[in-house]
């Protein structure tokens, strides 16, 4: 396997492999609470809205992490802060915010005249990772998953729940603005995996697939995560063989695990009502 001959011998390719994993996993994480409270429009939102931040980055000559994780932050907080204060319902709040957001980071882009490692922030290049990044997206994860673990029952009851949640006494509105500022730094660690565009989809598709196997959030959180790593190193490999950009690559590897699962489930569900009528 020429694959894994370059990948003991190329310290790009180790970095990217390593990053790609840990991508999928913490998407997969924050992407299953994401898909069980309705937010894959606010997953979006974010993803896009990080551009301005990234373009900052650029023009101060700094990581585009720091940018990017402020933007996203101030971008939660403003559809929060109009959905809460007007008559605006919340799709809507996300849609101006989100669209002017990224309206502004492509005219910034634009006026920064050299858009080469921006256009890697747009569409994804896993293989252009440098070793600072890979270390922030791991600490990002260690960060995600450390998080979900100490306040999984919180997280859990405000997902399915959030009238019992606050009648419990849980502060249900800074459990939502904590989501938020998960799914930032998972957007924005994601971003050199998949780029801004398709970041959504690693959000959205593996804790989709896990979503039509199990009833157990523990369960689906497991199954999302692996979905996810299996749709990057798979993504990661194709890309590579292929010379492929690796952000489609990516996304289009979680879809067909996707459709997959969800013909499969289909399929069965069938031969169970099948199995109930004969009876």
């Amino acid at each position: 396997m020429e694959f894994i001959s370059d990948l003991m011998n190329y310290a790009f390719l180790q970095k990217a492999f390593v990053t790609s994993i840990v991508v999928g996993i913490i998407c997969g994480v924050i992407g299953s609470f994401i898909v069980l409270r309705g937010m894959a429009l606010m997953g979006d939102a974010i993803s896009h809205a990080v551009l301005p931040g990234v373009a900052i980055s650029y023009i101060l000559g700094i990581n585009y992490f720091y940018g990017a994780v402020v933007v996203g932050v101030l971008t939660s907080l403003g559809i929060g802060a109009i959905s809460q204060n007007s008559r605006i319902k919340n799709d809507s709040s996300i849609g101006i915010v989100f669209s002017a957001a990224f309206a502004l980071g492509i005219i910034m882009i634009t006026l920064a005249k050299s858009a080469t490692d921006l256009t890697q922030i747009l569409f994804g290049n896993i293989l252009a990772v440098r070793a600072s990044d890979m270390w922030l997206t791991m600490i990002v994860g260690a960060i995600v998953i450390l998080t979900v673990v100490v306040f999984y029952k919180e997280l859990l009851i405000t997902s399915f729940d959030e009238t019992m949640a606050a009648a419990y006494g849980l502060k249900t509105r800074m459990i939502h603005y904590g989501i938020m500022v998960l799914l930032t730094l998972v957007t924005v660690a994601s971003l050199q995996t998949v780029g801004v565009i398709l970041v959504v989809s690693m959000l959205i598709t593996p804790a989709s697939s896990a979503y039509l196997l199990t009833n157990r959030l523990s369960t689906m959180i497991w199954l999302a995560s692996l979905f996810g790593a299996i749709s990057a190193v798979l993504g990661l490999y194709i890309s590579f063989e292929l010379n492929l950009p690796s952000g489609p690559v990516i996304a289009l590897v979680a879809t067909a695990i996707f459709v997959v699962i969800f013909i499969l489930s289909n399929l069965l569900s069938q031969y169970k009502r099948r199995l109930v009528v004969g009876k």
